[in-house]
């Protein structure tokens, strides 16, 4: 050790700028720009070698594109990306004044985050619903949280080697595969980004005080939680850094009041932040609230499972359930005493291996937000959670290592393979992990190989399967979440939605019931049934069954297009419309209100109004098979010789007769009548004469005969009008 270095200060101990520096190395001086710091390998790095600086950015991005590039071939997940980009219709419009004021203030998810609301806005504004653009959104921002960890850590502590690969780990790791490759998990990379950039300016300030650079400070953490208000937290971060490595302790006189005071405006943030949050509704968890015993248990154990994650990420899956039974106790008492030993550890060497300290704290602390104590969910943990706070031990465990290699001979080649092996063995373990995340059903069937008991995967798992079309293989997996969780309400009703697929409906209905008894206020529930006695032809019943989805619900764009939809069928004409108008205003890119609605403006004799929102139903839905017969039938056989067009309504009842693949006799009946409309009456035979056909195949009578009147008029050469 040089004497420079071994030199103590007034209170007889180690200047706190050499923490961390082996008898080895050259001892630092804060404040000169051309510094050569000390590093592990066992040479310097000038804070002005900016070529090394820029490749190990670029290197940070390549590993992390080399991991999360393939998500830009990914779709999206049915697990939450509906609700918060392609089911959503106010994200869905990109970025408007009305969805600005909407981010501020909803929060019917049981989270308050506008930021990410608005960045999810603009994804839609660039992209659209290509999944793609908005997948790569979330690895942009990984790499750039990335490459700031790098850069604002070896601000702090003048260490290039050892801050990048603590970045390297960062951005590789197969827990962050959760947090990257799920669009909907949007909250933490843009939130961790705004984390780095307050760390960042916070390290520029506490160097050189200063209102300005205070004010950045405070406004980058507040963008931060307007992303996600795991990062409430901060303040205490920034108090264990002027601790280490800021070294912001030190000085002839008790200086920790005068840094807490100093973070008061900050911490007024968290408090805001925190009422925020509180202010928003309460999230229903699937029917299991957790006592508070059992959620402390959890919340040891969680603490201990992403410690053995961090060091052997395998089996990870997209949700672990909660807990129903106490664990052994031989586990708890491993789970306590592990927690335990480091934590005596880390302060026993507080003095001599300070980050110990400060990465042991950062971990613990940034982790209780959602650590389990108050319930934020129907899971025991979440590979995101730890996004952020395994950066503390990814700190510790790089410097302690380094330290303890400080005097080996062959420290640098032995450093640099361990580290490759680490980082190459992390990338495939990462790849590896996000290609489960391709689609729900790979992603919901890894997750059921890797837990046990999962009732909620095995639903969403149904719910996929029964999107596909596949509604026994669906009703398996409904059955198997109810065995697990008997009085799980979404999978019984899951189970009725099932069944009526299968034209099972008086079983679908027992289920439907079944829901409601375990969920009373289960609207979905009210309006399922409704729209099961509508298909029995049991409109009463159906039109109560609305109403009482309404009275629980009042702003459930479905039930009112479902009751308006119900009352046409009844002939109440006028109470209908006013259902199906609320439903548009509620859900305005809603394609069966506005078919709905042209057909109540069409029994109206309102045949242009009728003709205008068949027209935004096709846009909204081209395909939707139902709008174009509608539209190509009120074209060519309109009374008002103004409002037809032959050629158009051919394009369409053509367009819907291929959606149907010609198996429709109304459809066919349609197309007759457009070909009829522009005097293609040899085609207009045909084609009526393959409706009847099928129509009486079908037994449908009243149909038959109208065909038989309308082809009579086709074969004298006469439109039908």
């Amino acid at each position: 050790m040089s004497r420079k270095s071994k030199r103590k200060n007034g209170s007889g101990k180690v200047p706190a700028s050499n923490w961390g520096a082996s008898a080895s190395q050259a001892s630092e001086r804060s404040g000169a720009a051309n510094l050569r710091l000390p590093e592990f390998e066992g040479h310097s790095v000038g804070l002005n070698d900016r070529w090394t600086v820029l490749g190990v950015c670029l290197f940070l991005a390549a590993i992390t594109f080399a991991v999360f590039g393939q998500t830009l071939h990914h779709g999206f997940v049915s697990y939450d990306d509906g609700l918060y980009v392609y089911e959503n219709p106010v994200v869905q419009k990109g970025l408007t004044w009305e969805g600005f004021r909407w981010a501020f203030t909803y929060g019917e998810i049981g989270h308050w985050h506008p930021l990410t609301w608005l960045s999810h806005m603009l994804d839609c504004q660039l992209y659209g619903l290509n999944a793609g653009g908005h997948h790569l959104t979330n690895v942009l921002l990984h790499t750039a949280t990335a490459i700031l960890l790098f850069l604002v850590l070896r601000q702090m502590t003048g260490f290039l080697w050892r801050s990048a690969f603590v970045a390297a780990v960062f951005a590789v790791h197969p827990l962050r595969v959760e947090s990257v490759a799920w669009v909907a998990e949007r909250k933490d990379v843009l939130s961790g980004l705004f984390f780095m950039l307050t760390l960042g300016a916070y390290v520029f300030y506490a160097r050189r005080p200063s209102v300005i650079r205070y004010v950045a400070v405070g406004l980058l953490f507040a963008l931060g939680l307007l992303s996600k208000n795991m990062l409430v937290t901060m303040p205490f971060v920034l108090l264990l850094l002027d601790y280490w490595p800021l070294n912001r302790f030190s000085g002839p006189t008790p200086i920790l009041p005068r840094l807490v005071a100093e973070k008061i405006p900050l911490f007024v943030l968290m408090v805001g932040s925190c009422v925020a949050t509180a202010l928003v509704p309460e999230k229903v968890f699937a029917g299991l609230s957790l006592s508070l015993p059992l959620r402390m248990e959890n919340a040891v154990m969680s603490y201990a499972i992403y410690i053995w994650q961090m060091i052997y990420p395998t089996g990870l899956a997209s949700l672990y359930p909660n807990p129903t039974n106490y664990l052994p106790l031989w586990q708890m008492a491993g789970a306590v005493g592990l927690l335990l030993a480091i934590s005596g550890l880390a302060w026993a060497f507080r003095k001599t291996r300070p980050y110990l300290i400060v990465g042991w704290s950062w971990y613990l602390g940034m982790m209780i937000p959602v650590i389990g104590i108050v319930q934020i969910s129907f899971y025991a943990h979440a590979d995101r959670y730890t996004y952020l706070p395994h950066i503390g031990l990814y700190l510790s465990l790089t410097w302690m290592a380094a330290d303890l290699c400080a005097g080996w001979r062959l420290r640098r080649v032995v450093l640099g393979c361990c580290s490759a092996i680490i980082l190459a063995a992390l990338i495939f373990c990462a790849r590896t992990q996000t290609t489960y995340w391709r689609n729900s059903e790979s992603l919901w069937r890894h997750t059921l190989a890797c837990t046990s008991d999962n009732a909620i995967a095995f639903n969403y798992l149904g719910l996929v399967l029964l999107q596909e079309g596949r509604p026994e293989e669906a009703m398996t997996n409904f059955q198997n979440a109810l065995q697990i969780q008997p009085y799980y309400a979404t999978a019984q009703y899951n189970l009725g939605t099932a069944l009526v697929q299968q034209g099972l409906l008086d079983e679908a209905i027992t289920h439907f019931q079944k829901a409601l008894e375990m969920k009373p206020d289960y609207a979905d529930a009210d309006n399922n049934i409704g729209n099961v006695f509508l298909q029995k032809g049991n409109v009463d019943d159906a039109v109560a069954h609305f109403q009482q989805a309404l009275q629980i619900k009042p702003g459930f764009a479905e039930a009112h297009n479902n009751l308006g939809n119900a009352l046409l069928q009844k002939g109440d004409v006028d109470d209908a419309i006013p259902h199906l108008q609320q439903a548009l205003q509620l859900k305005p890119n809603y394609a069966e209100a506005q078919y709905n609605l042209g057909n109540a403006l069409l029994q109206k004799s309102n045949v242009g109004e009728a003709i205008a929102h068949y027209q935004q139903a096709l846009q909204i839905k081209p395909d939707y098979a139902k709008a174009l017969n509608n539209l190509a039938l009120v074209l060519a056989a309109s009374p008002q010789a103004s409002l037809r067009n032959g050629n158009e309504a051919v394009e369409l009842a053509q367009r819907a007769n291929q959606l149907a693949n010609n198996g429709n006799p109304t459809f066919l009946l349609t197309l007759s009548v457009a070909y009829a409309e522009v005097k293609r009456f040899p085609e207009a035979v045909e084609t009526a004469q393959r409706a009847l056909q099928l129509a009486e195949s079908q037994s449908n009578t009243g149909l038959a005969n109208s065909i038989r009147s309308q082809l009579k008029l086709y074969q004298e050469g006469i439109p039908f009008h």
